[in-house]
């Protein structure tokens, strides 16, 4: 009987060990591949990499390829905009934040989906940037550095001021709602130029031949910055205006034309 007892109790202990060591295998499986959260990859002197392939933060995808391919609900890339489009979409969605202060000053056009750089009249500084789904015309605050680093606008904002992803987050600006951003100074630590350096730094790395445009666009706590081959944009990243981190943007797919205001 206690032998009985005893191998039964074995049994059910290699089950549970099994169950354990596949359920662990999974989850490293996916944080490695990037399955059903962000890709990462550590890149020396850059910390953490958020690559294509990866689950975006609003549900949509990195997609394949240098940019990727697919827009922001998910699905393959379909018509893209147009510039007018685009530009009706961003100003109906700036009449609804209610603040005068913030006006569009550039757009530029990639088949997955529109990007919006918005910033403060009053100042000049950036505040915050936008996507426009081609597809549904629908506008929404860009994934990745504009939720996690942006300390006056982001729409992630907690009201301690939370560390998120290693970026600040402070500020919010809500759909639809007059909502008042907090003091914060535009002054960061990296300057336009060292922002520049690192991201060139990483382009040689990951995509030799590409230049990082030498006028770096700041935001309250990051830059972003255009790659450039040929003086023609593929894509962007940002740099964190706190410790250099660089962010590849995934979700723009390839760069069709561009407009400032």
């Amino acid at each position: 009987m206690h032998k009985r007892l005893i191998i039964i109790l074995v049994i059910v202990g290699v089950v549970v060990v099994t169950g354990v060591l596949l359920t662990t295998g999974i989850v490293i499986g996916r944080a490695v591949t990037g399955s059903g959260g962000f890709s990462a990859t550590r890149v020396p002197g850059f910390g953490m990499m958020y690559g294509a392939g990866a689950q975006n933060m609003m549900g949509g995808y990195g997609g394949g390829g240098m940019m990727g391919n697919y827009h922001s609900n998910g699905s393959p890339s379909s018509t893209p905009l147009t510039l007018d489009q685009a530009r009706q979409a961003v100003d109906t969605y700036l009449q609804g934040l209610n603040n005068p202060d913030l006006a569009l000053k550039e757009i530029m056009v990639f088949d997955n989906n529109a990007y919006a750089r918005i910033v403060e009249k009053s100042t000049g500084v950036g505040a915050m940037e936008l996507l426009v789904d081609p597809a549904s015309l629908s506008v929404f605050p860009e994934y990745g550095p504009n939720m996690m680093w942006n300390l006056k606008y982001s729409p992630m904002y907690t009201a301690t001021g939370a560390t998120m992803m290693g970026g600040r987050v402070g500020g919010m600006m809500n759909r639809n709602t007059q909502a008042t951003p907090p003091s914060v100074s535009s002054t960061m630590p990296v300057t336009p130029a060292q922002a520049v350096a690192a991201a060139q730094q990483f382009i040689d790395q990951q995509f030799p031949g590409s230049k990082a445009d030498p006028e770096p666009d700041a935001f309250y706590g990051y830059y972003t910055i255009d790659i450039l081959k040929n003086d023609q944009p593929t894509g962007m990243l940002s740099v964190n205006g706190f410790n250099q981190q660089v962010f590849l943007h995934t979700w723009h797919g390839n760069f069709l034309e561009a407009s400032e205001y």
